[in-house]
């Protein structure tokens, strides 16, 4: 990675390690953000830590999940959030503001910084520049005080765009390409860097639309390099001041370099159920829409709602549509209606929704029974929607529309030069931060107020010499943490473990926690058996933190994404890789396993799995870091922050 985007902000943050291929490092963290499904049990854990005050450089807690407030739950939550916000020293974005990352691009991001969010979608930041990465909410509470996150040294692949993008073909179309080439799984510990002459004309926004969705590849982050498109980005947010160039090296080495003509590409579709089952729009011509939803964190800019503010000016959908729009800021929302897009938009029978997440993870407008619903978000998941058989296909905003006022799905290149697009960002961006509230503003003597849905963060025991028990699920590939733990409707319950945990693998099987809970009864650790790409999609810690609290030990898999490997480490589960197919293909659920000598097995790299049912034996890959090994060993992050904590205190 010598000389690329990636070592340069890499190097400038280097707390512990050295910068060389396979090697775990820490680097310090500027800025972090949460959101109100995950950042109630970061903050938790933050106060559990006992550190008094935030210490990175910038902390948001931002509201934009949960804001239908079905319920006391989700409005205790964000009353919780305000209070510790205020108290530890976090901007808060009230609900309302908008979506996290929209606005973090917006009103806080700067090139060259990095940035660790309890959300997977953080980097986004990355069309800033950024060196921007998901993380589960713990991770993100010790980067809040200050601790450094660690990460393996990543491999780089650059892409090079070049060209230009033909009319009505966006930057969600080039996203959708690569992930017709690199798919969602096979890309752990890699960053994508984006360089070429096609970079001219990409805007912020566009370019925050691919590093958005490089979360489906399943990378740790992709970024762009700061030039002057950063610049005009951000001189009109006015913060010309944050500004500062950023390039690779001419000479820098990359892992694998890509070339895509921009010329080349057409409009795609991403077709259910996953984000890399891409086709052309043009080979979905024809098929009846039910629903069309524009927004999300992918494309919910002024600029994308602006091109379908001039596809729609005087037309009106048909009745058999029901089309969603969805600010991604009040900053995009307060502009839209100074220039009479909103009206526009209400005009052609869309529905307005304020600017959060909604419909994207599943928070209200789910489709009809089988409905076909075109979405311009970044996660087509089965039962996602709300709706378990909706065939939900990831399009830009202009096919969209297209699709919108048609009927069936529509290759917006049919409308050819009847519509007028605007391309370039306003000059000057509508400034109003009145919705979120500075730490310099927050009460002095702030009261942190808990609800009876937030519960104290659950704690694991110490790993143990052995573990003996049931395997009590087996899942196949791609199995998502939308698969593990739901979000829509349960996210309510997301500071009340005991209830949220209930619901883990509630698709799969939704007796799962009460046979987990008979396993604890008999004093039998539990066992999760997964295919491929286990753990793909969401940041959420949930996904290890429930398994962990009704009993799950390890999950032997046939390969886990970065995050979720984390996470399960973070909750003193275990993330065994199998070294060969064969055995994965032999466990089945209820199968008696016993895993001995685990304490130096964590030394030696691999573990000894005795399979009672068949009386036979297997090793697991089972590779951690010394520090990894010594958090499993603690039974967790929270357990092995609070003893280091103690431990320098004694000192």
């Amino acid at each position: 990675m010598k000389g690329t985007l990636s070592e340069k902000i890499l190097k400038a943050h280097l707390a512990e390690g050295r910068l060389e291929p396979g090697a775990e490092i820490g680097i310090r963290i500027d800025q972090t953000l949460t959101q109100d499904a995950t950042g109630t049990m970061a903050f938790l854990q933050f106060e559990a830590m006992g550190i008094p005050k935030v210490r990175a450089e910038l902390s948001v807690s931002y509201v934009d999940h949960n804001s239908l407030q079905m319920g006391f739950e989700n409005a205790d939550d964000h009353r919780y959030l305000q209070g510790a916000a205020a108290k530890y020293g976090a901007y808060y974005s009230r609900a309302g503001n908008g979506i996290c990352h929209q606005v973090h691009l917006e009103r806080f991001g700067a090139p060259g910084r990095t940035l660790l969010g309890s959300d997977s979608h953080t980097p986004t930041g990355g069309g800033l520049g950024m060196f921007a990465m998901g993380a589960g909410g713990i991770d993100v509470a010790v980067a809040m005080g200050g601790g450094p996150y660690f990460l393996t040294v990543p491999k780089v692949v650059r892409v090079i765009l070049k060209g230009s993008l033909p009319q009505w073909v966006t930057a969600k179309d080039v996203i959708l390409h690569l992930l017709s080439i690199l798919t969602t799984k096979g890309n752990v510990g890699t960053v994508i860097e984006y360089s070429g002459d096609g970079l001219s004309q990409l805007t912020v926004p566009q370019r925050a639309t691919m590093t958005n969705m490089g979360a489906e590849l399943g990378v740790t982050t992709s970024l762009f390099p700061s030039d002057e498109q950063t610049k005009k980005f951000l001189t009109a947010q006015k913060r010309a001041k944050d500004f500062k160039p950023l390039t690779a090296d001419a000479n820098a080495e990359y892992s694998r370099t890509i070339e895509i003509d921009l010329a080349k590409l057409e409009p795609m579709a991403a077709c259910p159920h996953s984000p890399d089952n891409v086709k052309p729009v043009s080979a979905l011509k024809g098929m009846a829409v039910d629903q069309v939803c524009i927004g999300s964190c992918t494309n919910s800019s002024y600029l994308d709602l602006m091109r379908v503010a001039a596809m729609l000016k005087g037309k009106r959908v048909p009745q058999s549509v029901s089309l969603v729009l969805v600010p991604g800021s009040r900053q995009v929302e307060l502009m839209l209606a100074e220039n009479g897009a909103l009206k526009t938009f209400v005009e052609a029978g869309a529905r307005l929704v304020e600017p959060t997440c909604s419909f994207c993870i599943g928070m209200g407008q789910s489709p009809v029974s089988g409905g076909v619903s075109l979405r311009t978000g970044n996660r087509n998941f089965e039962g996602r929607s709300g709706t378990t058989d909706a065939q939900v296909y990831l399009v830009s905003p202009e096919t969209a529309a297209a699709s919108a006022l048609t009927g069936t799905f529509t290759d917006p290149r049919s409308l050819g030069k009847k519509v007028k697009l605007p391309a370039e960002l306003p000059k000057a961006f509508l400034i109003d931060d009145s919705m979120i509230i500075s730490p310099k503003d927050a009460p002095r003597n702030a009261v942190i107020k808990r609800g009876p849905n937030i519960g104290e963060p659950p704690k694991n025991t110490p790993l143990p010499d052995a573990l003996k028990g049931t395997v009590v699920i087996k899942v196949g590939d791609k199995i998502t943490t939308d698969h593990i733990m739901p979000a829509g409707e349960r996210l309510k319950y997301r500071s009340n473990i005991g209830k949220y945990s209930q619901f883990v693998f509630e698709r799969l099987d939704p007796d799962f926690h009460k046979k987990c809970q008979a396993e604890a009864s008999a004093g039998k650790a539990v066992f999760v058996v997964a295919g491929e790409s286990y753990g793909q999609g969401s940041s959420r810690e949930h996904a290890a933190m429930c398994p962990m609290f009704l009993g799950v030990k390890a999950v032997l898999a046939r390969s886990i994404e970065r995050i979720h490997a984390a996470n399960l480490i973070n909750f003193g589960i275990l993330p065994l890789a199998f070294k060969d197919p064969k055995d994965y293909e032999a466990l089945e659920a209820g199968a008696e396993l016993e895993l001995p000598d685990l304490l130096q097995a964590l030394e030696k790299g691999e573990v000894k799995v005795r399979d009672l049912s068949r009386n036979r034996e297997f090793t697991v890959k089972a590779v951690f870091s010394k520090r990894q090994a010594a958090i499993l060993r603690a039974g967790g992050l929270l357990n092995h922050t609070v003893a280091a904590k103690e431990t320098a205190n004694v000192r």
